[in-house]
């Protein structure tokens, strides 16, 4: 799923792209993906972009009349400019200068459009996450503290942080020496301000980086050059020792033992209870 580094890549290109553009139109190709009614989509025709901008992990296009377009990618949904009809495209947004498409890849449709009329109906859409990267310290702390989590839900979680899901949780974890499954309430304020201090950094690293592809047509979870995330069995760019990883539902956690769990190998549900005994303890016993 698009996180916070790669949706402010989108939102500055499509700034440059389409600020300022008459939407001519908008042409849905699946029905489910416009999840309102009121106002009706073809309000939206015809009006100027007045702005770009981000609610959690949802791209908003703001339009003249207090319209907002609202679109969440998921995990499989993609934007395209130049836009064209291919397998998987869900809508074209067409302007003036050129068409804006979205396309989502496999067969589960999880990507959304909405189209809301007025501030107090797009701030209703928002799950409530402070910003990472306009918090101090003490902001952080609170939202950080305020309820008792391990630490890759509460970084995850769009109520108590915005825009960051599971591939920089894993990323920001490692840059802080943190384990996965810490308890939030169980932190030093030394390891807060380093979780603070990590967070920060990795997200404006991976802004930077992203910077340079204009409207990205690779955003993935998975980057050669991150440290952990999708590194499973690969050596740690820290100390060497292979990447280790729990696997929930459809989400995985990537994380170094030595790094960040002082050695300790934390127990996968499925693997931990096929091997029993035999389940390594420790990265030196792997």
């Amino acid at each position: 799923m698009p996180e916070l580094p790669d949706l402010t890549s989108y939102i500055e290109s499509l700034e440059r792209l389409i600020r300022g553009q008459r939407l001519i139109s908008v042409k849905l190709f699946n029905p489910f993906l416009l999840r309102t009614a009121i106002p009706p989509i073809s309000a939206a025709d015809g009006r100027q972009v007045l702005g770009l901008s981000r609610i959690g992990k949802r791209i908003v296009l703001g339009l003249e009349g207090e319209l907002y377009l609202v679109l969440h990618l998921m995990i499989a949904g993609r934007l395209h400019w130049p836009g064209k009809k291919t397998r998987g495209t869900l809508a074209f947004f067409e302007f003036e200068n050129g068409t804006l498409s979205l396309t989502e890849a496999g067969s589960k449709r999880r990507a959304s459009l909405h189209l809301v009329q007025g501030e107090a109906a797009l701030k209703a859409m928002d799950p409530g996450g402070i910003e990472p990267l306009e918090a101090d310290l003490a902001q952080f702390t609170s939202r950080l503290k305020g309820e008792n989590h391990t630490l890759k839900r509460a970084l995850t979680d769009p109520r108590l942080l915005a825009g960051i899901g599971n591939a920089y949780s894993d990323e920001i974890l490692h840059h802080a020496r943190l384990s996965p499954i810490a308890l939030t309430k169980d932190l030093t304020d030394a390891e807060v301000a380093r979780l603070f201090h990590s967070t920060q950094t990795v997200l404006r690293l991976w802004i930077e980086r992203l910077r340079s592809e204009g409207v990205p047509e690779k955003v993935t979870a998975f980057r050669d050059d991150m440290a952990v995330h999708g590194r499973f069995g690969k050596p740690c760019p820290v100390c060497g020792a292979p990447v280790q990883r729990i696997v929930y539902a459809e989400n995985d956690t990537n994380y170094c033992a030595r790094c960040q769990t002082g050695g300790k190998i934390l127990a996968d549900r499925a693997l931990s209870r096929l091997l029993k005994k035999s389940w390594p303890r420790s990265i030196d016993e792997l």
